[in-house]
């Protein structure tokens, strides 16, 4: 089963020929989930050949528009193109407000059935969760209510071994008790236990996001041991003063989370239009802490 990260817009701001806005699609055991959704991320979707129409779930960060004004048109197309599955959307105060307006004032929504969940201030715990994958969210320090997030799987059932297995007098009855970690009885009485024959679970994966936010080490707890942090670095160190008053974080500073919070690797992103390039965040990330990635739109990051 995959668990990979797709990056559909790694820009801040306003999209460019070159970069979108923030938007990036997650394949978690086929959940199918967006986080944000920046302008014109349904052309992102169809450039890098993801079919938006399998999405189960949309995680807002917050209200600002280079991370939600692709939604109502991306909601638009969904339903002009029949969709009639439920879609649950999960967000800051207002995200339903946010939309549903808009449909009032244009009309363009009348179709398939649209969940709500949003997420009070300052809050942190899960806010879904299935018999495969759990979201948690947390708060982050920016300008208005702004929320990360962390994509986990469920532990799955040990793994057999199977030349161990086959040394036993058990029926093949007995496997999937076994692999949920259950003795059991063989043919001739005897006990044989799980661990005798079974692997133990592959260990789970987890992805944070960190959106738009100001240098906070108070994320640290929420984000602690994940296989792979995305964390914004809109601007270069020269630029901290910058990042301070508009609550961004550079890449050194996303760095340092990232080596505090002891991550396996960090993609950056939010960058900002004023950079040609990513050879500078690349250089003071890299400093600090690899591996780190500053990742072209349309790249893949496999779990």
């Amino acid at each position: 089963m995959s668990f990979d990260v797709t990056i559909l817009g790694a820009g801040a701001a306003v999209p460019t020929l070159s970069r979108g806005t923030t938007a990036q699609f997650v394949n978690c055991h086929q959940r199918h989930i967006l986080i944000d959704c920046g302008e014109a991320t349904q052309l992102q979707f169809r450039k890098f050949k993801v079919k938006f129409q399998k999405l189960d779930i949309i995680l807002i960060s917050h209200l600002h528009g280079d991370h939600v004004f692709g939604l109502p048109g991306l909601i638009s197309t969904m339903q002009l193109l029949g969709r009639d599955q439920p879609l649950r959307i999960i967000g800051p105060q207002n995200i339903k407000k946010f939309l549903t307006q808009q449909f009032e004032h244009v009309g363009i929504y009348r179709g398939f059935p649209i969940e709500f969940v949003e997420i009070e201030p300052n809050y942190s715990g899960t806010v879904f969760q299935d018999n495969c994958l759990s979201i948690d969210t947390f708060p982050l320090n920016h300008r208005i209510q702004t929320q990360g997030y962390k994509i986990s799987e469920k532990q799955g059932k040990r793994r057999l071994n199977k030349a161990a297995f086959e040394n036993e007098n058990v029926s093949v009855a007995y496997i999937n008790k076994l692999l949920e970690g259950e003795d059991i009885e063989d043919n001739d009485g005897k006990i044989v236990e799980s661990d005798a024959v079974t692997y133990p679970p592959n260990p789970i994966k987890t992805y944070a996001f960190c959106s738009d936010t100001a240098f906070d080490a108070s994320v640290i707890p929420y984000i602690k041991d994940s296989d792979l942090l995305y964390h914004e670095a809109t601007f270069i160190d020269k630029e901290a003063e910058r990042a301070s008053k508009t609550f961004h974080s550079t890449a050194k500073q996303a760095a340092t989370i990232a080596l505090k919070a002891n991550v396996k690797r960090l993609i950056l992103g939010h960058f900002s239009a004023r950079y040609r390039d990513t050879a500078q965040h690349i250089e003071e990330a890299s400093a600090i802490f690899e591996p780190v990635f500053c990742p072209d739109d349309g790249e893949r990051f496999i779990l």
